[in-house]
């Protein structure tokens, strides 16, 4: 896996505000999602924290409930001025999430209450269908 992070990153020599790329509805996929957003933003030369568990959280909602069996996942970081946004786009856009208080004792559920605590603005976007986009937006001056 590292020398599938290389190649992605060693791809284009200048820094890009934008990074787009398809993976694999998979928990594999996902945390691929995470490891080269890690590696993208240390090459722009910006802090990796927060988006990590950005990409993580998103990245693991498409695989978890926007897979469609064959159908990857798209994960795209642009630059505005000083924001970052990262969005996940999958093919099951009849499914929108919402944001739900689990029970105390529940083991999942809580992915989209990060997103909301971690980021400056997050939503959906509907896209031509069947896919639709999770987006989240943080600062970073």
């Amino acid at each position: 896996m590292n020398q599938e992070i290389v190649e992605a990153t060693a791809q284009s020599p200048t820094p890009s505000p934008d990074f787009s790329l398809l993976l694999s509805s998979t928990r594999r996929g996902a945390r691929l999602a995470r490891l080269l957003t890690e590696a993208q933003l240390r090459r722009w030369g910006l802090p990796t924290e927060t988006a990590s568990h950005l990409v993580a959280e998103l990245a693991a909602n498409a695989v978890t409930h926007g897979r469609v069996p064959g159908r990857d996942f798209r994960l795209t970081l642009s630059l505005v001025g000083e924001t970052l946004r990262i969005e996940v786009t999958d093919t099951r856009g009849e499914r929108l999430p919402t944001r739900q208080r689990p029970a105390e004792d529940a083991e999942s559920g809580r992915g989209l209450l990060l997103v909301d605590a971690l980021a400056d603005r997050w939503g959906v976007r509907e896209d031509r269908f069947p896919c639709k986009t999770v987006w989240a937006e943080c600062s970073l001056g």
